[in-house]
């Protein structure tokens, strides 16, 4: 993982990445809902290379639809179930400066909000990928003051993308824990058909940690899990593609060369790629959502 090589310069361009789901007119989204969904992607492209889950390199994908209303704010207790840390851990965050402070309600109660648990969720990607905390300040310091949460799932989708495959086999009591919420059996169901979990020996369950926090999130987006499904194969077939055609693109031009050479060339080159890609779908996907709001007569 090279978080240097994905910093918060170029995740900014990034910041705005939208999608709008066509097959989810506006007249059919439930109330309270705006007329367009969010998608986050990071850069991991599925091939089934194993029973059930996905190899490094995969594309997985965050559909958020967005409200025109603030969530409830969060006691830090909430935070800390949501976010799936402990209370002490909100706190230490607190006091290095990671987190920024809450907001003083009533009965001087801090409350906090969708920034605290993104950032908290980013914190957590950074140092699953080794960083310590002095790295995780620096780079924390570097963001712009006034990102919002999607902006900082954005740079957790990007820093995710670097992450090697990690399958793990936990109780349930553990993956609960890890996904912050009780999971009941349809949850469950879910997860599985999204190769977010697996069934294990026993009361175990092989888990995907990297799109473990994906999926969970998933699993309140008002969207059948049909039309998740579809976009993702969606995404599966066109990111193969371009993959494929990248490699061969490189193949030929490093055909000649010295094995360790092509070796250096390839670390050297995957960023560039994974960056030149997320910011030519990032623009692709403005100009769809542009399209698409003019076309419907949107404001």
């Amino acid at each position: 993982m090279r978080p240097d090589l994905v910093g918060p310069g170029f995740v900014q361009v990034l910041a705005r990445t939208t999608l709008v789901l066509r097959h989810r007119p506006r007249q059919q989204l439930p109330r309270g809902f705006s007329r367009y969904a969010v998608v986050q992607v990071t850069e991991r492209f599925f091939s089934h290379a194993g029973p059930g889950f996905h190899t490094t390199g995969e594309t997985a994908i965050l559909l958020r639809m967005t409200t025109g209303t603030e969530e409830t704010p969060l006691t830090i207790d909430e935070l800390a179930a949501r976010a799936g840390v402990t209370v002490r851990t909100v706190r230490f965050y607190g006091s290095k400066g990671l987190l920024p402070p809450p907001v003083i309600g009533p009965r001087r109660v801090g409350h906090y909000g969708p920034g605290h648990v993104a950032r908290l969720a980013l914190i957590e990607e950074l140092q699953q990928q080794g960083m310590t905390l002095a790295g995780i300040e620096r780079y924390l310091r570097q963001l712009p003051a006034d990102l919002t949460p999607h902006d900082l799932a954005i740079h957790r989708a990007v820093v995710a993308s670097w992450a090697p495959e990690a399958v793990e086999t936990l109780a349930r009591r553990e993956l609960e824990r890890r996904a912050g919420r009780p999971l009941g059996a349809d949850d469950v169901e879910r997860l599985t058909a999204m190769n977010v979990v697996a069934p294990g020996d026993g009361d175990t369950f092989r888990v995907d940690a990297g799109l473990l926090r994906l999926g969970v999130q998933l699993l309140d987006v008002p969207l059948s899990q049909e039309a998740i499904l579809a976009a993702r194969e969606v995404l599966v077939e066109h990111s193969r593609a371009a993959a494929h055609a990248l490699s061969q693109l490189l193949r030929g031009e490093v055909e000649q060369r010295d094995a360790r050479d092509v070796k250096t060339l390839s670390a050297h080159m995957q960023p560039l790629v994974v960056q030149a890609l997320l910011t030519t779908f990032q623009r692709s996907l403005r100009e769809e959502l542009g399209e698409w709001l003019t076309g419907s007569g949107a404001d």
